[in-house]
């Protein structure tokens, strides 16, 4: 049905059917030199052991579009057990993919076995009543592989005994032409895995190709089952998308294809109100995100997580402070409930969650700076991180200006200003208790 359905659309002729393109090195241009030390390793041992060993996915997508890689997938016909006899190192994860991961160090070479034809027994695959894959370990050849990938431009592998690119759908030419296109039916394959929805948006920003009308168009009615994904797997594919270097658009094409609701109701919610400047804040988190990626430098999540959820958390904060409730507890009440009502869709692990509240409540802090609380608060752990996020709020509108430039000072002045401008902030001073005189001794 999918191979009807590529020569329908063009995607595949009779020959291509019959036997793939294969680009030779010197056409092809990707080089041993810009592929990790340790992915080099995976696929020359498995090939040493007689098995077929391929670069596949955005590694060899990313390599022929001239950029960096971070992770190395690998594909052979080997199956988990095989690979973890070749390789001491390898530990077999995943029920749904049973993968090999092999490690080194800090680094992990990721090694799937061919995937084959669905005609199988329901313990190998599983699908859900709304057609999705719930198990898939079903193996086979190259040739079955490649029908059971997503996008045509992750369709490309790079063989390492001979250096050619093996293109079975048009992938390259899908490159050349910066075309997406998804193998198959959108619907279908939609159906299947709805992470392919997110997916499509984050390939198609972060390599600068347009989103087709035949892949955006089926989303919305689609939307729905992304609740059905695991709030682990949203979170992954969440994380690659904003830390992509192409967050904002991610963003703005989440917001255009009606999916953002679907995985932050509570903020599509805030973006629709006048009280808080939340897409103005989310913009510039997400510009500074992309500018930090492409100038080589660190990226917080918990920061990102932070303002995604900061004006969520003030207009319901606002519910219980008109009910009577302190604005301190009313904070404190509504990061919990927004914290619990979003790890539903999307879980987050315990760091990235602590690290957003303590942000969240350091904004509530860094207005008392009185005595020694400034001197306190800059020496919190987070500190940087929560005045950063002030001054975010701050150019984004909120009234919190004076206060932003306030703190800025203090961090670069020395000793004796900082004492100056503590002092000046004025307040109540501590009144000492006057010491209690001793009783006089009775001479005796």
């Amino acid at each position: 049905m999918i191979r009807a359905f590529l020569k329908k659309v063009g995607l595949l002729s009779d020959n291509q059917e019959q036997s793939p393109l294969i680009i030779p090195r010197k056409k092809h241009g990707i080089s041993r030199k810009d592929i990790s030390e340790n992915a080099l390793k995976v696929l020359y041992r498995l090939n040493k052991h007689g098995y077929g060993a391929y670069l596949v996915g955005g590694g060899v997508r990313d390599l022929l579009l001239g950029l960096h890689p971070k992770d190395f997938d690998v594909a052979t016909d080997a199956t988990p057990d095989e690979v973890r006899r070749i390789f001491k190192n390898c530990r077999l994860i995943g029920r749904r993919f049973r993968l090999a991961h092999v490690y080194f160090g800090h680094d992990i070479v990721e090694v799937a076995t061919f995937r084959g034809k669905d005609q199988t027994s329901n313990e190998a695959l599983a699908h859900s009543e709304k057609g999705m894959i719930l198990r898939d370990n079903v193996y086979g050849t190259i040739k079955e592989d490649v029908w059971r990938r997503d996008f045509t431009i992750n369709a490309l592998y790079y063989n390492i005994k001979d250096f050619s690119v093996v293109d079975y759908v048009g992938g390259y030419a899908d490159l050349k032409a910066k075309k997406l296109r998804i193998i198959g039916s959108p619907k279908e394959r939609y159906r299947e895995d709805p992470v392919r929805m997110l997916r499509a948006i984050r390939f198609a920003c972060k390599v600068g190709f347009e989103i087709p009308k035949e892949l955006s168009a089926p989303m919305k009615e689609l939307k729905e089952l992304i609740s059905h994904v695991s709030s682990a797997r949203l979170f992954e594919e969440m994380m690659k998308m904003f830390h992509s270097g192409a967050a904002k658009l991610a963003y703005e094409n989440l917001l255009q294809q009606d999916l953002f609701d679907a995985l932050f109701p509570a903020t599509a919610k805030a973006l629709g109100q006048t009280t808080y400047p939340t897409h103005a804040l989310l913009t510039t988190v997400f510009e500074n995100t992309d500018k930090r990626i492409k100038e080589h430098k660190t990226v917080t999540p918990a920061f990102i997580v932070a303002a995604l959820l900061w004006h969520p958390i003030c207009l319901h904060a606002q519910k219980y402070v008109d009910e009577g409730m302190t604005v301190y507890m009313a904070r404190m009440k509504a990061i919990e409930d927004m914290l619990r009502e979003q790890i539903k869709l999307i879980s987050m692990p315990k760091r990235i969650v602590q690290g957003a509240r303590d942000i969240w409540l350091l904004q509530m802090r860094l207005g008392k700076r009185q005595g020694k609380r400034a001197l306190q608060l800059i020496a919190e752990p987070r500190f940087r991180a929560a005045f950063d996020f002030l001054e975010v709020r701050a150019h984004c509108g909120e009234p919190v200006k004076d206060l932003a430039t306030w703190w800025k000072t203090f961090i670069d002045a020395n000793e004796e200003q900082r004492r100056i401008m503590i002092k000046a902030l004025g307040g109540k001073k501590t009144r000492r208790k006057p010491k209690r005189k001793k009783a006089p001794q009775e001479e005796s």
